[in-house]
């Protein structure tokens, strides 16, 4: 979890209801789901942990402030620069404009300035942290979120956003007092050593510079010695953010620009101007307030919380928590805050109203209900098949359930298929990152994903996981449903369909089933090479087997030939076996 700095002289000022006990702020901290996590030390820095992360807006002195400043009644801030679908606040010539070549390599930008008294330690500590804590829990460690800090008072606008040649492309870097070419900084600066993964592979480095060609940073690396040296004592910072996903260095923006208002700071809004069409039109100014609102039946509230709420008692719940919301019609509809953006749910709203009361609120009461805990037939059944899985000589794995459509879809199947394979895979909504947008269709492709780190492990490689898929499914309500799934995958010279036929062939028979095999014609296996698993007496297939095409191991980038087979084990179990019934 999220652990920050502050320092507790700053937090207590901010906080504003004079002077606070660490006792009294443990008592408050829950609001924010935090806790003091050591005391301030010497310098006055005290250590505090957040036991959520879906609450960027509360890793930095300002942001915790607020919460606990408007939970014990304070006043809501106002933060007026912001634009939105309907209102553009005036940037005054202040723009980035952005070349069509970043499209492909690192799309997004966004930036706004910030003004007013000389930045001191707490300030300048604090920002550093702030960006830290944003680009490496939020942004994926830069992958997805980098953010950069500026003189702007050096600065002649419009400041571009391009991909530059990386060979010929040259500045001084931070830290450092000679020139370097964009691949010498990946090999020869720390942070370029660091990040050079980002960016390493691509044909064009993303590149920031003002209007006179005086290079601002190579997002995500580093910053210009120049340029990007902000120091104690600068009054004018332009803050800047690349990445992978708009709506989340949008977000990301709000929460640094709501912080350096709370601190006192003019926010300076900044226009954005692409080549392309976005979701916000092709130019817009930021900060921008995207978030849509929110609402929650009162009913709901009441049987998730269980307690008989008033309307009035939970608006005042959620004023406590900085939420604007009104009550109609049974509904209660909220306006997201401009640095919140974790409402995806009217559970979330929930939430919101229960943090608000306070956990005391709410008396202790007895369950009602008495029950005797037991293993599911289908948990049992899984048990049997890991163990006898662990005798054949594969290894258990245990993966993530969201990935990417490039994992699921792109690396397993070919182009033509690909808005097929998209079409019946499961998407989140709204999700923080592309990297986590699906819930996985098939065990394979987190196996293949083990197997393409692996190859420095001796062979031969068995590995194998039963876990949950999803897929389309219009016969239930949801649209859709979750499978368990076996899953396996060996990676060996010797492996072919022979090998892959004989594991099949051992697992079906030690748990119980009869079986026979039609032909398959899925693309993720070499034509010919591949089989259908039918169970005795049906004609439905309950898996799939065969040798991995080798377009899927280069996708991949492995270089051992793989077999790999996937069984549904609902399907084995309503079928009977062992530990299902009589064959």
């Amino acid at each position: 979890m999220p652990k920050i700095e502050v320092y507790r002289d700053a937090l207590i000022e901010l906080i504003g209801s004079g002077p606070l006990t660490d006792e009294q702020l443990e008592n408050i901290f829950p609001c924010a789901k935090a806790e003091l996590d050591e005391a301030a030390d010497e310098t006055g820095i005290m250590k505090v942990e957040l036991n959520d992360t879906n609450r960027p807006d509360l890793w930095s002195t300002a942001g915790l402030a607020r919460q606990l400043r408007i939970y014990q009644g304070g006043e809501h801030p106002s933060y007026p620069f912001f634009s939105d679908a309907t209102t553009t606040k005036e940037s005054a010539g202040r723009k980035i404009v952005v070349d069509p070549s970043v499209r492909e390599i690192r799309p997004w930008v966004v930036g706004f300035v910030m003004t007013g008294a000389p930045v001191n330690e707490a300030v300048l500590k604090d920002l550093i942290q702030t960006q830290e804590k944003l680009t490496w829990n939020y942004g994926r460690k830069r992958k997805s979120i980098a953010m950069g800090l500026y003189r702007s008072d050096l600065i002649t606008y419009p400041v571009h956003y391009r991909g530059a040649d990386p060979g010929e492309t040259r500045f001084v870097p931070l830290q450092m007092e000679q020139e370097l070419s964009l691949r010498e900084i990946l090999r020869d600066h720390p942070k370029g050593q660091e990040y050079a993964h980002i960016v390493e592979d691509l044909p064009l480095f993303p590149l920031l510079e003002d209007d006179t060609g005086e290079i601002l940073s190579f997002p995500p690396v580093i910053n210009s010695a120049h340029l990007g040296a902000v120091q104690e004592g600068d009054s004018s910072l332009f803050v800047e953010l690349t990445g992978t996903d708009l709506d989340s260095l949008l977000h990301a923006a709000s929460i640094v620009a709501c912080d350096a208002a709370d601190l006192g700071y003019t926010v300076e809004p900044v226009e954005v101007e692409y080549p392309w069409e976005t979701p916000w039109g092709r130019s817009f100014t930021v900060p921008y307030y995207f978030q849509a609102p929110q609402r929650a039946g009162i009913a709901q509230i009441t049987a998730l919380l269980g307690v008989d709420f008033q309307d009035d008692e939970i608006l005042r719940a959620l004023e406590r928590m900085g939420i604007e919301a009104a009550a109609a019609d049974g509904t209660v509809e909220i306006r997201v805050p401009p640095y919140r953006n974790d409402f995806l749910h009217p559970v979330d709203v929930v939430e919101d109203v229960m943090i608000g009361c306070g956990m005391d609120y709410f008396a202790p009461q007895m369950p009602r209900d008495f029950t005797m805990g037991r293993l599911t037939p289908l948990e049992e059944y899984s048990r049997r098949l890991k163990t006898l899985l662990v005798g054949l000589g594969f290894q258990e794995m245990v993966f993530n359930y969201l990935g990417s459509g490039k994992d699921y879809i792109e690396k397993l199947y070919p182009r033509d298929e690909w808005d097929q394979a998209y079409a019946r895979t499961v998407q989140v909504d709204n999700p923080m990152s592309e990297n986590y947008a699906f819930v996985r269709p098939s065990v394979i492709a987190s196996l293949l994903q083990a197997e393409s780190v692996s190859a420095n492990a001796v062979y031969p490689h068995n590995v194998f996981e039963v876990g949950k898929v999803a897929e389309q499914y219009e016969p239930d309500p949801t649209g859709t449903r979750t499978l368990t799934n076996l899953g396996f995958l060996t990676a060996d010279r010797g492996a072919g369909f022979n090998l892959v036929n004989s594991r099949v062939s051992a697992i079906l028979y030690y748990m119980g089933h009869g079986y026979s095999l039609r032909e398959c014609r899925d693309s993720r296996f070499i034509p010919g090479r591949a089989a259908e698993i039918l169970l005795q007496g049906t004609d439905r297939a309950v898996g799939v087997f065969g040798e991995l095409h080798p377009r899927v191991l280069d996708a991949w980038g492995i270089q051992m030939p793989c077999t790999a087979g996937e069984i549904n084990l609902e399907g084995l179990l309503d079928h009977g076996g062992k530990n299902g019934g009589s064959v």
